[in-house]
């Protein structure tokens, strides 16, 4: 059976608008084996990982586990994590780290200040060299083990600070890697790909080449943030964000079905009126479509993205999530359908924005 990387390159996906959502992320060390849902499948203990997963849904915090490079026995006796918490966001993005004897500690972290950037001056800011995790789990997906295993081998062996980890999100796009204290992703990585990725961040700046996104933001606003810096040649990390996306309302809407006689509940005057649709939404930090699904015909969904630059230019950026590439599977063993990806339709500078300079 074809890999999902494989059948993935060959249709030549696209890989803007694909990187995982989490303004924040928590990084807790784990040895040994992970299983395919690595937080409640490996050493670490099943009550602890829910425990954990319940405690930062909804707050923009990601939890995965990390291990070092490197042969990874059945091992019960590792007496120290490392824990990373890492905030991503454009101007305020932060590293800070501890190792404890009892991941359990994570618990009484305050999840919403996390996901909104505050660390409190909790334990020590990282100052080392920029992180990389590449995603390793061959439980979760095959390509993930077959070709992350050995970059991050290559890394670790060029000295590079790296880490494998559970899960980044986009199989298919193996090898997959992350760099902080950034965000951005990265697929179909190179060693000599995710060397520049790391030159760039030591410097403040980005790799634009294979690059997916920054986690920070939706699919439809990585997507936006990576179409405007093509256009400008931008590579500096943190001088553009997203300040506004808005979900567009289909102009010709499929047909209603007819109404039911237990529709609309009576207004305090006893007439009854249609819900009004939904206006379009603010979304800068996160948008609940389900962008990994492909969604097709007059419904597909579409975005109005806003990146303002840091010396005050602001684009508009028009992206609509289609299902018109090459059928491929999302991983392996999954069927193979029209993959969900976002297309960029149109970048334009707002009014006041000042002119484009050289």
């Amino acid at each position: 059976m074809s890999l999902c990387a494989t059948a993935s390159r060959e249709a030549a996906e696209p890989l803007a608008g694909t990187a995982a959502t989490a303004r924040t992320w928590l990084l807790v060390e784990q040895t040994g084996p992970w299983g395919a849902k690595a937080l409640t499948a490996s050493h670490l203990d099943p009550a602890l990982g829910r425990a954990l997963e319940a405690a930062a849904k909804g707050t923009g915090v990601r939890v995965a586990l990390i291990r070092r490079p490197g042969r990874h026995a059945d091992r019960h006796d590792a007496t120290r994590h490392r824990l990373l918490l890492a905030h991503t966001a454009p101007g305020r993005s932060w590293i800070r780290t501890t190792t404890v004897a009892d991941p359990q500690t994570a618990l009484g972290l305050d999840f919403a200040a996390l996901g909104a950037g505050e660390h409190g001056d909790l334990w020590e800011p990282y100052t080392g060299e920029p992180l990389v995790l590449v995603c390793t789990n061959g439980k979760r997906d095959r390509c993930c083990a077959l070709l992350g295993r050995p970059l991050a081998a290559d890394l670790a062996a060029a000295g590079t600070e790296v880490w494998e980890v559970t899960h980044i999100g986009g199989h298919r796009f193996a090898p997959t890697l992350f760099v902080l204290p950034y965000g951005y992703a990265y697929g179909r990585t190179s060693l000599s790909l995710a060397a520049d990725a790391v030159a760039a961040a030591r410097s403040g700046r980005i790799a634009l080449d294979h690059c997916r996104g920054r986690s920070t933001w939706d699919r439809p606003a990585q997507a936006a943030d990576l179409a405007v810096r093509e256009l400008l040649g931008e590579d500096r990390a943190d001088v553009l964000d997203v300040v506004r996306t808005d979900r567009l309302l289909p102009q010709h809407p499929p047909p209603q079905a007819p109404a039911r006689p237990q529709g609309p509940a009576p207004s305090p005057g006893g007439s009854t009126s249609p819900q009004a649709p939904q206006p379009p939404h603010d979304t800068t930090s996160r948008d609940t479509a389900p962008h990994d699904t492909a969604v097709t015909g007059e419904e597909a969904p579409a975005w109005t993205v806003t990146v303002a630059h840091s010396d005050g230019r602001a684009w508009r950026v028009t992206v609509e999530q289609r299902a018109d590439g090459a059928p491929a599977p999302a991983s392996c063993g999954a069927p193979l359908d029209p993959p969900a990806r976002m297309a960029v339709t149109a970048v334009t500078a707002t009014e006041d924005s000042p002119a484009l300079s050289g």
